[in-house]
């Protein structure tokens, strides 16, 4: 028996499941005792939220010196969520109407909800956050123990409907084998932590809530498949992909190159300046993508341009003479930001974000390009700027500009609009690179919003119309001598990698944990068998959607 459903990752393990308790039941909705006066009562729900607040920003702390910044931020913005003050007042609303204070806490939050589900996509996953808090303070208020992760003497496959990024990031990684959960998406916090902690996962599951705790399984999270009481020989082919990744990690400090020494830059994603320590250690030869966004978000007002400047130094201190490849602000759609995105506005992923949010304010602009060019000079790694979501050569155009003006060397766009594709020889004109983020051309490519799990069997570069765009934009660089890489997700597959480095693709960037398997794929095939594989993807004969 097969479940189905989107792997995080490319590894595979096998093991017994062991399932997650059930959440705790919904508070009954009856009045409170007219002994418990409100007061007293609401003192009550801010111990408990201020206990659950303090345990997320302990564990945030312990997180972040471990190395684990990604889930010591994301830790800390559930924390800042548990004191929102906006909160406490919904809470205080239904204390005032009679209620109890673990229904008012329950409540209150399920007000909270409702308002993110509404906004959908990215938003209403937070959702899904925000209740696993709730589930915390409803249970502080009892007196009783938290749904968490079970315990056992023995390593385990866990299986549970989702899993709250508290949970995630307290999993004992010397027992938890992999992840499988029914809900969720592949922006979840369960699967971005999953990713990040290289666990092996399998999300968005629906079957996966008939296995029984004892189940042998495999959980595969290139395939996105759950196989149930496998057999022996399953699971020594298991235990011998394992070994080849074992074998995998061997190559780190090689650069990236095919089997006949075409050399393909592997580079890293990063978030903060501290993931460069993983990347570097995984055998990046490099930074792709650096996501500027850490430094706004949050914020009421947009860094100085020494705040950013040194955030900058940080980073391209850590790799001096690599590129080192910084994608500006990209904000709206599912990273608004008060003081530069509308909050109004009706279709977000289709409206003012990237670049056109950063010219409706140009001195965010510039001050980030002079924050930039300030620590260019600090530093001796070779840094490269990008702009998002620039949809023609003249957009590229008055970027690259303005760029240069500020004394910026490389000054190039990413690809995320179809329309690039159309235009790629223009925009090779003009750019002095071209990096392709697969994620948002995918999704703008086949009208699937990349954060709804009800269209993830859409959400894949091996569309050929993606693979298409992909090639054009390629194909137009190689003309003109212009780099083009890809910094999506796609470069994490190794299988497509190949297929991207056979279309002309001259640098991969990908999550760091994934950077051992591109490395040791890329070896085993010759320039000529990358553009085999290349050819057949595109023509599409090979390509079985599950629609």
């Amino acid at each position: 028996m097969m479940i189905h459903g989107v792997g995080i990752g490319r590894g595979v393990a096998v093991g017994p499941v062991l399932t997650m308790a059930d959440p705790l039941p919904e508070p009954a909705d009856e009045p409170r005792s007219a002994t418990l006066a409100v007061d007293a009562e609401l003192e009550r729900a801010k111990g408990a939220l201020r206990r659950v607040g303090d345990d997320l920003e302990q564990r945030a702390d312990r997180a972040e010196n471990e190395g684990q910044r990604e889930t010591g931020s994301i830790l800390r913005a559930l924390g800042q969520m548990a004191a929102d003050p906006s909160l406490l007042d919904a809470i205080t609303s239904h204390l005032a109407s009679g209620q109890t204070t673990e229904r008012s806490v329950y409540e209150g939050f399920g007000d909270f909800e409702q308002r993110l589900s509404a906004l959908g996509g990215y938003m209403a996953e937070r959702a899904a956050d925000l209740h696993g808090i709730g589930q915390q303070v409803i249970a502080d208020v009892l007196g009783v123990q938290a749904p968490g992760i079970p315990s056992s003497d023995k390593p385990f496959i866990l299986v549970a409907r989702d899993l709250s990024p508290a949970q995630t990031a307290s999993l004992d990684m010397r027992q938890v084998l992999g992840i499988v959960t029914s809900q969720g998406g592949p922006t979840s916090h369960t699967a971005i932590l999953a990713r990040a902690r290289g666990v092996v996962a399998v999300v968005s599951a629906a079957d996966a809530e008939s296995l029984s705790d004892g189940q042998t399984v495999i959980v595969d999270a290139a395939a996105g498949v759950v196989g149930v009481d496998p057999s022996d020989e399953e699971i020594r082919a298991v235990e011998e992909r394992q070994r080849r990744g074992a074998q995998a990690r061997s190559l780190r400090g090689h650069p990236g190159s095919t089997k006949d020494g075409v050399l393909v830059p592997l580079l890293a994603n990063v978030g903060k300046p501290a993931d460069a320590a993983l990347a570097l250690e995984c055998g990046a030869e490099g930074v792709g993508l650096f996501r500027t966004e850490f430094l706004f978000m949050g914020n009421a007002e947009p860094p100085s341009v020494d705040e950013q400047a040194k955030a900058y130094e940080e980073l391209l201190s850590r790799f001096p003479g690599r590129k080192v490849v910084i994608r500006m602000l990209d904000a709206g759609s599912d990273k608004p930001l008060a003081f530069l995105t509308a909050q109004d506005e009706p279709n977000p992923a289709l409206g003012v974000r990237g670049l056109r949010a950063l010219r409706t304010h140009p001195k965010v602009l510039e001050d980030q390009l002079e924050a930039l060019a300030i620590a260019d000079g600090r530093t001796q790694a070779d840094l490269w700027v990008m702009a998002p979501m620039v949809a023609d050569e003249h957009e590229a155009e008055y970027f690259v500009a303005l760029g240069k003006s500020k004394g910026l060397r490389k000054v190039g766009v990413m690809a995320e609009i179809p329309a690039i594709a159309f235009l790629a020889d223009k925009i090779a004109e003009v750019a002095d690179f071209v990096s392709i983020g697969t994620n948002d051309l995918t999704q703008y490519t086949l009208a699937a919003d990349r954060t709804l799990s009800s269209v993830v069997q859409y959400q894949t570069a091996w569309h050929p119309a993606v693979l298409r765009a992909i090639e054009r934009i390629a194909r137009a660089g190689a003309d003109r001598r212009m780099p083009v890489g890809v910094c999506g997700e796609a470069a994490a597959d190794p299988d497509l990698a190949v297929v991207l480095v056979g279309m002309g693709v001259t640098s991969l960037s990908m999550t760091s944990m994934a950077l051992d398997d591109v490395r040791a794929r890329l070896a085993e095939v010759t320039i000529a068998q990358a553009r085999e594989r290349a050819a057949e993807a595109l023509s599409g004969e090979h390509y079985h959607p599950k629609y």
